[in-house]
This record gives C-alpha cells, structure tokens and sequence, in this order.
C-alpha cells in the first residue's frame, strides 16, 4: 500500500506553487509568520504580553503602546499582502492548468465527434447501400 505525501494530496498546481514557497527561505519564514499571526496563540500572547507589560512593566504605557503596536500593524499587513500574493498565484497556477485540461478535452470531444459521424457515415453506407448520407459534414 503507497502513501500519499501531503503535497501530492493536492492540485498539481499547488504543488508547483508549494514546491516553489519551500525552495525559498525567505518566502518560508513569512509563511510562518503568517500561519502564526493568523492564529489564536497570537492573539493569547498579545494579551499576556500586553497584560503583563501595561499592569507591571509600566506606569505610562500608552506612548510605547502605540507606537509597538502600530509598527507591529505595518508589518503584519505586510504579511497579509505576503499571503494574498501566494493565494493569487495559486489561482492563477490552478487557472492555467485547468485551461490546458480544458482545452485537451476540447480537443478529444472534437477528435470523438468526427470519428463518430464518420462510423455513422458508414454505418448508413452499409445499411442503406449507395444512397447519401443523411448528414453532411
């Protein structure tokens, strides 16, 4: 019995888009970052720190607050466009696979269709003798 690796679970564009995301250290480390800020651990750690930092740390946090938190914002919507890019081009493998699938099949239906009309040409020769066809191409 063959297992199936979890990459080759997915579309074959996936595939190529994942297996491009792992060649790239760089594009792994803001997958990461970005499968754990879009996290609930995330969010607890936000109000741990944040908790503990406002009630222990320091008297006045509100001017340090703000600015930790607005730049923490900048870089998080940094990876949130990270991840949009990789979702587009996602799609976009997926849409130009399915458009050459598409097209084969296209293709094969036409390559059916004539052979079909053509057995059927012949069929009628053989039942009907020398009379026409009863369809013209």
């Amino acid at each position: 019995m063959t297992t199936i690796n979890a990459i080759d679970a997915h579309h074959p564009s996936y595939r190529k888009v994942a297996e491009k995301r792992a060649a790239d250290i760089q594009l792994r480390v803001a997958d990461g970052i970005t499968r754990f800020a879009g996290s609930m651990w995330f969010v607890y750690l936000h109000i741990v720190v944040f908790g503990v930092w406002m009630l222990v740390v320091e008297k006045n946090p509100w001017p340090t607050l703000t600015l930790i938190v607005s730049l923490e914002a900048i870089f998080l919507s940094t990876f949130v466009m990270i991840g949009q890019n990789r979702q587009a081009s996602f799609q976009q493998a997926k849409a130009d696979h399915d458009f050459d699938v598409s097209e084969k099949e296209l293709h094969s239906n036409t390559e059916m269709t004539k052979a079909i009309h053509e057995l059927t040409q012949q069929i009628h020769q053989q039942v009907v003798g020398g009379a026409q066809p009863l369809v013209q191409p």
